[in-house]
């Protein structure tokens, strides 16, 4: 079987990739996990905010073997520091509703304002289950969809262990101030898929189409979906990832 190591987003934990673990499986996709600090398995873990920290922990636990790594939202900016700080170690990448820059600036149109960040600093500190309920709602824009995942998302909340309010805060502080896309602009050596929704409200369409244009790819877009399309879509998904596989990792 071919090996994956899949990375998940803020304050969630490996339990959200819980529905891809039998198609990936059917399609010879071998699934492992690391978790971000103070998330998941890893809540007795604290490393600095930065994204070169949370790579450098992510490296530690790497085999030996170049891995390929899908990573999702702020896992995909884990992902895409690996492999530009650890090249040898990254086969490949597979980046899902990923954006190089989460915070929109006076030169980036495609993030979102900082005061979203800070209300969601803010609201950590008094009612942090909330700030999360409202992240879900944030990430789906189609309310039949949302009605659909939302549980999904809380129901791996639930089996997976809540973050701790110190993993929240340095995700959040990560969210609030990288910015990959200086070191993107010379793209990647490593062979890349780009998987994005068009109704996603936290990845901007155009943080994707900025992202595809750095690293010399197209970006394969879901057309209704949002910001988890392995939730929406899982068939759809699975065939993208094994296709990506079949081509540069031997599957």
């Amino acid at each position: 079987m071919t090996s994956l190591l899949l990375i998940h987003g803020w304050g969630f934990n490996r339990r959200v990739f819980d529905p891809l673990l039998e198609p990936l499986a059917r399609a010879g996709i071998q699934a492992s996990f690391w978790e971000l600090p103070g998330h998941g398995r890893q809540i007795g873990v604290e490393v600095a905010p930065t994204l070169g920290a949370w790579a450098g922990a992510c490296h530690s636990h790497l085999p030996r073997a170049p891995q390929v790594i899908l990573g999702w939202s702020l896992g995909g900016q884990v992902a895409v520091e690996l492999a530009l700080r650890y090249p040898k170690q990254v086969q490949g990448l597979i980046l899902v509703s990923t954006t190089p820059r989460f915070v929109a600036g006076a030169d980036w149109e495609d993030g979102h304002d900082i005061q979203v960040f800070e209300r969601f600093a803010g609201e950590l500190e008094v009612q942090y289950e909330k700030t999360l309920s409202d992240f879900l709602w944030l990430q789906l824009r189609n309310p039949e969809t949302a009605h659909r995942v939302v549980p999904k998302l809380r129901d791996a909340l639930a089996r997976g262990g809540a973050p701790t309010l110190a993993g929240l805060r340095a995700g959040l502080e990560i969210l609030k101030t990288s910015d990959q896309r200086e070191a993107l602009r010379g793209g990647l050596p490593q062979p890349t898929a780009l998987l994005a929704g068009k109704q996603d409200r936290l990845v901007l369409p155009g943080a994707i189409k900025w992202l595809a244009g750095a690293l010399g790819i197209e970006a394969v877009w879901l057309t209704r979906g949002g910001h988890v399309p392995f939730l929406t879509d899982p068939d759809w998904f699975t065939q993208e990832v094994r296709g990506f596989l079949n081509a540069h990792a031997g599957l």
